[in-house]
C-alpha cells in the first residue's frame, strides 16, 4: 500500500517541488497551504507521516503539531530556518518527532521521511502476543501501543511511547542519552541528544504527579535514564 503524506507549507513553489518528488517515489500526496487547512485533513484522514512547516497562516506550526497530538500520534517532521536551534527544541516540546532545516536538498527530505516511516512499520508489527507493562499507577500496552495512568489514557507521542516502552521493559537498566538517541531514533537521526532531554521531560510532565521529583522515569546523574 502507498504511503500517504501530508505537505503542509504557504510557499506553494516548495510544495509543489516536495509533492512532485514523493509522487515520483509512488507515494500519496496531501497539500495544504495554510494551519486551519492542515488540522482539518489531519483529522479526517490516515497520514503516515506530515511534513510540516513552522511560519504558517492562521494556525503556525508549533500550535498545529500540538493539536494533533491531541488526537493522533503520526509522525511529524518539522521544517526549520537554518541555524534556529530554538525552533528545532520548541518543535520537539510541541510533539514533533524529527526536523529538515531549509533550504534543503529534496534527497534529504526523501531519505528522512522514508527512515522515519519504515522505523514506525517495524515498530508496529505484531510479532508477539500483546505485552502488557504494569508498574505502580502506569500500565503500558505495547501492542496497541496505549498508556494509562490511573486507569486513565494518557495521550503519548510516538517517541515518547518508545522511550517509556523501552525503559520499563528494562527496569533499572540505565541508558546514556547517546543510547537511547540510537536506539529510538536511529544511528543516522542528525539530531543531538538534547532531543532524548526534551522527550524525557515531555514524558514525565504526563505520567508523573510531580514531574520534578518523578517515582518512574529517574535520572542517574552524569549516566542517563531508567525507570523505577
Amino acid at each position: 500500500m502507498a504511503k500517504r503524506v501530508l505537505v503542509v507549507d504557504d510557499e506553494k513553489l516548495i510544495v509543489k517541488g516536495i509533492r512532485f518528488s514523493l509522487l515520483q517515489d509512488g507515494m500519496e500526496v496531501d497539500c495544504a497551504y495554510d494551519g486551519e487547512e492542515a488540522l482539518e485533513l489531519a483529522r479526517t484522514n490516515e497520514y503516515d507521516v506530515i511534513l510540516l512547516d513552522i511560519m504558517l497562516p492562521k494556525i503556525n506550526g508549533f500550535e498545529l503539531c500540538q493539536q494533533i497530538r491531541d488526537f493522533s500520534d503520526v509522525p511529524i517532521v518539522m521544517l526549520t530556518a537554518k541555524g534556529e536551534d530554538m525552533d528545532k527544541i520548541l518543535g520537539l516540546e510541541y510533539g514533533a518527532d524529527d526536523y529538515v532545516t531549509k533550504p534543503f536538498n529534496i534527497l534529504e527530505v526523501k531519505a528522512r521521511l522514508k527512515a522515519i516511516m519504515r522505523r514506525r512499520v517495524l515498530k508496529e508489527k505484531p510479532e508477539v502476543p500483546a505485552a502488557i507493562i504494569e508498574s505502580g499507577d502506569i500500565r503500558l500496552d505495547c501492542e496497541s501501543r496505549r498508556t494509562y495512568v490511573c486507569g486513565r489514557e494518557i495521550n503519548l507521542t510516538a517517541k515518547e511511547f518508545e522511550v517509556l516502552e523501552l525503559l520499563a521493559m528494562n527496569p533499572n537498566k540505565v541508558y546514556g542519552r547517546e543510547k537511547l538517541l540510537d536506539t529510538i531514533w536511529g544511528a543516522d537521526y542528525p539530531g543531538d541528544v538534547r532531543t532524548v532531554d526534551v522527550h524525557i521531560r515531555r514524558l514525565r510532565e504526563k505520567i508523573e504527579d510531580n514531574p520534578s521529583e518523578p517515582l518512574y522515569v529517574k535520572t542517574k546523574w552524569g549516566v542517563g535514564y531508567y525507570f523505577m
